[in-house]
């Protein structure tokens, strides 16, 4: 059977980087090794030539505006290139196509939000679009504390609106022979506003990692340690988990690491102190990733109740070290952690996510074989997501059933 010729967009991709600029270098760099992949993408100044990091493809590229680097929460939200970055796209492709040039299928990887209208829907070519993550609103009780969080943040109310609304962004995912999301959310997100999709997957947007294993964990009833790793904002579920510690005062033995700077740091620590725990939780803000993976290695339980997480990156670091993780049953978590591996916890009020979570850490802190096993079951749940090379052959199976149905 002959290679299919793929046409891939995405805005940035790069291996050096991190986040789905990172997850967008693999997919390529996999995909190049089943198939003939041209990548149309920008470059961004200062960084190695994407051509360079994938010499197995042909990269065609235009340099993103370098003044956009001094806005960089903004860049990484609102993708300001996105409509630059479409015209190149639309003349390159129609120009390529007047010439001769023929591709199988297109594929727009990047950006992940729902929110950039897919200029591959002016041509007469199938296509494929994701894995599509985002755009998960706050849960209505926990609006409050969350606030507004500026401009960039109420993007994601905007959205939805967009989604029902926008017909350029409508009609992107309508013509799609298939659209891929991080968690089954993404589909539910598109069905409530009412997208014709064809075709729906889900596909995670990491790969299996080698497993690795921790060094001195507890085998004790009610003593274990608790770690949470990322950008400490109300969203990722730190200052719960500092809430759920105050309710299990008859288990002092149970302590919570936190490695993450960011803005309700400091809210945090005060309602450790307010709480009475502040002798039982370590704030190592901003640390080292040679540091984060010991803590992997040295802790018991990856208590990370992020109720806004599109999909979650720290999870596999997690599973990878053989963590039970506990978490929201809601967005991304929903996708990576099971009943094997971990437990997932109703997201309702601040209070009564607190106390479900509390229940779960009493759970697991007094039972050391439940804690062995959902380790276990942490490495088997990783491996069975599969490489980026099994990732490339499924999708290669795809592309050649959305070309059959087109």
């Amino acid at each position: 059977m002959p290679r299919l010729r793929i046409l891939v967009i995405a805005l940035i991709v790069d291996g050096t980087d991190v986040g789905e600029t990172w997850s967008g270098f693999h997919w390529v760099k996999a995909m190049a090794e089943v198939m003939d992949v041209t990548l149309l993408c920008m470059q961004r100044p200062g960084r190695t030539p994407t051509a360079e990091q994938l010499p197995g493809v042909r990269v065609i590229s235009w340099p993103e505006p370098a003044f956009l680097s001094r806005f960089e929460r903004a860049r990484a939200m609102l993708k300001p290139a996105w409509p630059l970055f479409v015209r190149h796209v639309r003349r390159w492709l129609a120009d390529a196509l007047a010439r001769g040039e023929r591709f199988d299928i297109a594929h727009q990887l990047l950006p992940q939000a729902m929110r950039h209208p897919s200029p591959l829907r002016h041509f007469a070519l199938p296509y494929v679009v994701g894995p599509l993550g985002g755009s998960l609103a706050t849960p209505p009780a926990f609006e409050k504390e969350v606030g507004g969080g500026g401009g960039l943040a109420r993007l994601r109310a905007f959205d939805g609106f967009r989604l029902r609304h926008d017909p350029a962004l409508r009609a992107g995912y309508a013509r799609a022979g298939a659209i891929l999301g991080v968690a089954p959310y993404v589909g539910r997100t598109l069905a409530d506003a009412e997208v014709a999709v064809r075709r729906f997957e889900t596909v995670l947007e990491r790969s299996a990692d080698p497993i690795a294993h921790g060094s001195g964990r507890s085998t004790a009833a009610g003593t274990v340690r608790l770690l949470h790793v990322g950008r400490c904002v109300r969203t990722k579920g730190l200052r719960d988990a500092v809430r759920a510690l105050a309710r299990l005062g008859d288990l002092p033995g149970v302590t919570l690491t936190s490695a993450g700077d960011g803005p309700d740091l400091a809210a945090c620590k005060a309602e450790a102190e307010a709480l009475g725990v502040a002798d039982r939780v370590d704030f190592l803000g901003k640390v080292s990733r040679d540091r984060v993976e010991q803590l992997y290695a040295d802790h018991d339980i990856f208590c990370f109740p992020s109720f806004r997480e599109p999909m979650g990156g720290v999870f596999f670091e997690a599973l990878r070290w053989g963590l039970p993780v506990i978490s929201a049953r809601r967005g991304g978590p929903e996708a990576i952690v099971d009943e094997s591996c971990g437990l997932l916890i109703p997201v309702e009020t601040p209070d009564q996510f607190a106390a479900a979570i509390a229940d779960a850490i009493r759970t697991l802190a007094g039972d050391p074989a439940l804690r062995a096993r959902l380790g276990n079951g942490a490495h088997r749940r990783l491996q069975s997501f599969g490489g980026w090379s099994d990732k490339a052959r499924w999708l290669e199976s795809l592309y050649r059933q959305v070309i059959a149905a087109a």
